[in-house]
């Protein structure tokens, strides 16, 4: 078969080249300065990880606990990385050697375009829906903040369903390999919500295609692609069986797992409902997909010259550093979000388009399609849609371990592009229709109408926002330039919208070629997402070493680090939301959102009341370490208040490393065992709940020492003058702490709700502790072995599409 290179290879080859130079041109500064992006929780993870790091630096193993946040937890998911695995490589090969986290973006395009390919929309087509796809401002936010597995598995999302697609397509091989493919990717990523979100568009998918198949009596072979298609997914999943059995096993422990403490009116396990739906979006904040400003952008951005605020801040006398202060960073946002960085747009020339995908989509996939836009919208909007998404996170099985659930949008973002791309194709296959003509102004109509409707709810909302502790005379000059952003907004819409309509009107009546019009409108779709993820991921959004600027030691720092023993540090500022103090110590707070549920049980119900306390007294005078009994048994050494030396405050009272209590308190519920924590001095005391342990622990006496420490493996040795418990300031952990006592093992028992204990014999006694989840390292050979299946898989499946065209 000859093939004509212009016609079949050139179209693809440009436009994979036109996705690496996007991608290259708005990231120069990483690309070819070695600058990187200023994340915030990229950081957080770095402070988090930085033992595990070290650790397998130092001696080349991988260490699956960490002591250096909340007391200690398993590793799982900070940092993992099993041997052998070698989707790193896979990864690095498919996007050209770009680097991370940017080369989401390039894999996010392709994985769209051949996802359009499978629907046979020409290159051009799929190129401009590609563009559009990867450049909506939920990647670029999401970059900004560090949210990277987040995109990672957005852009993967595409070529799982190009796989089942395909598979549909009679293209069985090919599409069972790229779905095994896909699947192992985005599992890599370890991003759980977005693989649910995934599921939830391959059953809206798969529903479309068994109403298909049940019309047209083909039920047998819609099962059997369905089980070929699962075969595939469960490929992919074995692919990371050593990541997700961790995980799995990880997450009853974990606060998206069963409670421990009965809480009144909410479910026995998952996250609380008010913290999963804190981040909902409002529905008229949907109306941001086509104008970014609709709610005033993100929670602080700059205002014009001139603006409202700022003239009404001259007028009432203030100084002009304070005003350039204020304008730089003024709540423009006034939608119900607790805080935002700034709106989800996917570019208002992707609406019109969509709208025209509604009118010319072929029927099946445009109602596929809108199914699927429908409920991540509603998905989307949280708690202002209570009857739909708390009967979800109510039943829905597993639906409850999520939270900000306003990241639907980012599927959202995904669908408008591919029945966009579908309606653009169909106008121009039937552009000589004179139906065709019509129904492209009707679209145009239905768009400006929509436009004007947004305008219409927003000036009956009233633009005010949640800041109302402004006085009146400075809300009202918000809300005016709230107002005078929309309309810059809807002018900027009507302009682009108006362009690409133009555009494409001129290749319908065939006065300008369809390739070029498509080009150009793709162009246009560029520069408006080019421009507005401008406003918050810009030249000064790049550093040199942002690292190296937030964790450089502070003179706090420097005064703890000259102790070389064994203990915690407390950070009071903000200490259960920041990572910072993980970096170099072991820390009793930390970054995570999936903390082990009893730690935030203690947090919750001892530990900030104890620091608000003891802060409270220490603004008196008075530091009563004495007072802080459950941070005392975490081995909390100092109390670290500001940068300076002077604000590093050393415990006297710490219990230390290891204790023998004088009495041993028995309970028999976890709500009466913290409750009898709260209450009790913890050097001389202890509870145990005998629910768990069946014989009373006897009360001992000795004395042990820290010997050598490594985040999985803890070593003590002394003198047990009485055989009985001794209390270690470790956090205990029902899976896969090994303790061995002169060599022979030793159950760990849980004691002082979440901490280790050990019932020792009298005499001299070694004790080592070791970290040894057996089945991981198990699974973690398995993984490789299924890995490498998958690439054969994909291997083959390219190979027998490609003699298949051979043959053709």
């Amino acid at each position: 078969m000859n093939v004509n290179l212009k016609e079949v290879i050139l179209p693809h080859f440009l436009a994979i080249l036109s996705f690496y130079l996007v991608v290259i041109i708005y990231f120069s500064p990483i690309v070819f300065e070695g600058k990187m992006i200023f994340q915030s929780d990229i950081l957080q993870w770095e402070g988090s990880a930085k033992e595990l790091l070290d650790h397998r630096q130092r001696t080349g193993e991988e260490a699956l606990w960490t002591n250096s946040m909340f007391g200690g937890m398993p590793a799982y998911l900070i940092h993992l990385d099993p041997k052998g695995d070698i989707t790193n490589t896979l990864i690095k090969v498919l996007t050209l050697g770009l680097p991370h986290p940017v080369s989401g973006l390039f894999f996010g395009m392709v994985s769209m375009y051949l996802l359009l390919m499978g629907f046979k929309v020409r290159p051009a087509i799929a190129a401009l829906a590609a563009w559009a796809f990867a450049f909506n401002t939920f990647n670029f936010l999401s970059l900004e903040a560090g949210h990277n597995a987040k995109i990672w598995s957005v852009c993967i999302i595409p070529l799982i369903l190009a796989g089942v697609h395909l598979a549909f397509s009679n293209k069985k091989f090919l599409g069972l390999s790229l779905t095994a493919l896909a699947v192992l990717l985005q599992l890599k990523f370890n991003h759980l919500q977005i693989t649910y979100y995934t599921l939830i568009l391959v059953v809206i998918y798969g529903i479309g295609q068994l109403v298909k198949a049940f019309q047209e009596k083909k039920l047998i072979s819609f099962g059997k692609i369905t089980a070929l298609l699962l075969a595939g997914a469960i490929l992919g999943g074995l692919g990371n069986l050593a990541r997700l059995s961790a995980v799995l096993e990880y997450g009853k422990y974990s606060i998206r797992g069963e409670r421990n403490l009965p809480q009144a009116e909410e479910n026995d396990s998952g996250l609380d409902k008010n913290y999963a739906f804190n981040w909902s979006n409002g529905k008229l904040e949907t109306f941001t997909l086509l104008m970014p400003n609709y709610f005033g952008g993100a929670s602080q951005q700059a205002l014009p010259d001139n603006s409202a605020a700022e003239q009404a801040l001259r007028s009432q006398g203030m100084e002009p550093q304070q005003i350039n202060q204020f304008v730089n960073n003024a709540p423009t946002y006034w939608g119900d979000q607790p805080f935002t960085g700034g709106p989800i747009y996917g570019g208002a020339i992707m609406i019109f388009l969509f709208i025209l995908g509604i009118l010319f989509a072929p029927p099946l996939y445009r109602n596929v399609l809108m199914a699927m836009t429908l409920i991540t919208l509603m998905l989307s909007w949280g708690k202002n849609l209570e009857w739909f998404n708390y009967t979800l996170f109510d039943y829905l099985p597993g639906y409850n371990k999520f939270r900000a659930v306003s990241m639907a949008l980012g599927i959202t973002l995904l669908v408008i592009p591919i029945l966009g791309a579908l309606g653009l194709e169909q106008i121009f296959l039937n552009q000589k229709s004179d139906k065709t003509k019509v129904a492209f102004f009707k679209g145009l109509g239905i768009t400006a109408g929509l436009i004007l409707l947004a305008l219409v709810f927003a000036h009956w909302s009233g633009f005010r926002g949640t800041n109302t502790g402004y006085p009146d005379w400075l809300q009202a000059a918000l809300k005016t330039d709230r107002k005078s952003l929309l309309h810059a907004d809807i002018f900027r819409t009507a302009i682009y919208i108006g362009a690409a309509a133009f555009l494409l009107g001129l290749a319908l009546y065939e006065k300008l070629k369809i390739e070029y019009a498509i080009i150009a409108t793709g162009l246009l779709v560029l520069v408006d997402l080019w421009g507005i993820n401008g406003r918050y991921l810009d030249g000064d959004s790049f550093s040199e070493n942002p690292s190296e600027q937030h964790f450089a030691a502070t003179p706090a720092d420097e005064k703890i680090m000259q102790d070389e023993g064994y203990f915690r540090v407390l950070n009071i500022q903000n200490p259960f939301n920041d990572a910072r103090t993980s970096y170099r110590f072991n820390s009793i707070g930390g970054y995570h959102g999936a903390k082990m549920s009893r730690y935030q049980d203690l947090i919750e119900r001892i530990l900030q009341p104890e620091i608000d306390q003891f802060v409270k007294k220490a603004q008196e005078g008075n530091f009563d370490y004495a007072g802080i009994p459950v941070l005392n048994m975490l081995n909390t050494k100092y109390i670290l208040a500001g940068r300076g030396a002077n604000a590093v405050f050393r415990n006297p009272e710490t219990n230390g490393a290891v204790w023998f209590p004088q009495e041993i308190i028995p309970v028999d519920s976890n709500e009466e065992e913290i409750s009898t924590l709260a209450a009790i001095e913890t050097k001389i005391e202890a509870t145990y709940n005998s629910s768990d342990t069946g014989n009373a622990l006897p009360v001992g006496s000795g004395n042990l020492s820290l010997d050598s420490s490594e985040p999985d493996r803890l070593v003590y040795s002394g003198k047990v003058e009485q055989e009985g418990l001794a209390v270690f300031s470790e956090i205990y952990y029902p899976e896969d702490w090994k303790a061995m006592v002169n060599g022979e093992e030793a159950e760990i028992h849980r004691v002082n709700y979440l901490l280790r204990g050990l019932v020792l014999p009298e005499g001299e006694v070694r004790v080592e502790m070791k970290f040894q989840p057996q089945s991981y390292f198990r699974n973690r050979t398995l993984s490789a072995i299924f890995q490498y299946a998958v690439l054969g898989l994909v291997l083959f499946g390219v190979f027998i599409e490609g003699k298949k065209r051979t043959l053709a």
